[in-house]
Parts: structure tokens; sequence; C-alpha cells
């Protein structure tokens, strides 16, 4: 039984995978004082380890650097378990084609891993997360690169701060394309208009290859969004990033 956790901007995600299966998943905010955030991390930390008493194995991918080692500390002195850290201790077997490889996030490469070891080549694979990342992977296995936009939530924040009418608004699914109110107008520009985007570039991306990629979603976002492209999608699979820690460590 693995604890595979993703640090990511919003978020950390700790995860409970056995046999390919995720069991649990509890999240904590990535920014806290650093206070809050330890006893946050502890805290839940030694609520898994009361629930699930097989835990052999901690697996971080992480692209917040200066969270790693707070975690990885905690971790470490509560199971008494050295947790490997993507990067660090373990290499993603993928082939990364990237100008500068150092530049992709860990946890692109781990979900590109994964998606091409559980659902075959070529793909591209959509993360709706703090950002919404488009990973392509080729017939050959290899990372060729990808698109980064805003997600949701930094869009819907970007409105409300840089401009002085516009409200802060509550992230939820517009009933219609149509709004008839500022806030109406606003989630229906981010959720049809983000499904707008992700039919657009699926066909551009598409046009590239010589087969049809399949079409992974994964992320936070995934339950809000995934209808307003749906015809698009071959696979959803939320817990991406655990799958693929779980078969890093598998891997071993």
């Amino acid at each position: 039984m693995l604890l595979a956790v993703d640090i990511g901007n919003t978020t950390i995600a700790f995860g409970i995978v056995k046999a390919g299966r995720v069991l649990k998943i509890k999240r904590i905010e990535t920014h806290q004082s650093e206070l809050i955030l330890k006893r946050a991390i502890k805290g839940t930390a030694l609520l898994l380890k009361k629930q699930y008493k097989g835990i052999a194995g901690i697996v971080i991918c992480s692209v917040v650097p200066p969270a790693s080692a707070t975690v990885s500390s905690i971790l470490k002195e509560v199971f008494k378990i050295k947790p490997l850290i993507v990067g660090q201790d373990i290499v993603v077997p993928i082939k990364n084609l990237y100008r500068n490889p150092n530049q992709v996030g860990k946890d692109r490469l781990v979900e590109a891993y994964a998606a091409s070891f559980l659902y075959g080549t070529p793909l591209i694979i959509i993360d709706f997360g703090t950002a919404i990342t488009y990973n392509i992977v080729s017939a050959k296995r290899e990372y060729l690169g990808g698109i980064i936009v805003p997600g949701i939530r930094l869009s819907a924040e970007s409105l409300f701060k840089k401009t002085a009418l516009l409200p802060k608004v509550k992230i939820k699914t517009p009933k219609n394309i149509i709004g008839k109110t500022t806030n109406e107008s606003i989630l229906s520009g981010l959720f049809y208009g983000y499904g707008a985007m992700s039919v657009g570039l699926i066909d551009k991306i598409s046009k590239t290859f010589k087969s049809r990629p399949q079409v992974v979603v994964t992320g936070g976002y995934t339950h809000w969004v995934k209808k307003y492209f749906a015809e698009k999608i071959d696979v959803v699979d939320e817990h991406l990033i655990f799958k693929g820690l779980a078969l890093l460590w598998s891997s071993l």
C-alpha cells in the first residue's frame, strides 16, 4: 500500500493506493501559515496512519518546492519511512522532448507516463487544476510538450481583483449559455468558454498526428467541466496522478 502525495499550488492531496486502486484522498490547502500547515500535514498523516495499517511506501510529486521538504520531513517522522520525491529520488521513465526538460512540471510527466501506460498512445492529457495543462504524448511514448492556460478559479479571481465592477463568483455550473446576470455571465464564460477552447485545441492538436490521439481528462475541476466537451473525451480519470505515482513506486 502506497501513500502518494501530490503537492499542488492550491492543495496538497494525500492518496492511499493499493493494487492500482485509489482508496482514499485527503486534501489540505497548500498556502497557509507555516505553523497551521505543519499541523494540518501532521494531523492528516496521523489520521491516515490510524486508518491504513499497511502503508509500505511514500512517493511525493510537487510543483511547490518550499512545501516539499516540510511534507517529506513530517511524513518521515510519522510513518518512519523515507519519502521518495519525483525528480530527486525517482526519474519518470518517459522521453522528454521539451527544449529545456527541467521546465516541465513533474506532475505533467507523471500523468503522461501513467496515461501512456494505462490507456495507450498517442495521447492528449488535459489536467483541470489551478492551471489547465494540455500534455501531448506521441505514439512512441515521447512527451512532446503542451499548452498552459489559467485555471477556472484563477480566471474568476482575476476578473474580481483586476476589475472595478465585476463580482467574486462562487464556482458552480451555469444554467444557460446566455447569462442574465453578471454572475451568470461570468460562469457561462468560464465553463462554456473553457469547453469550447478544449474542443478547438483538441481538434488542432489532433491534426498534428497521423492517427487520432486519445483524450484523457484529469484534475480537481474535471467533474465541473467534462460535460462541456464530453464528445471529445475518451477517458475521465480524476486519480491519474496517484496511479502514476503508484506505477513509479511499483517499478522500483
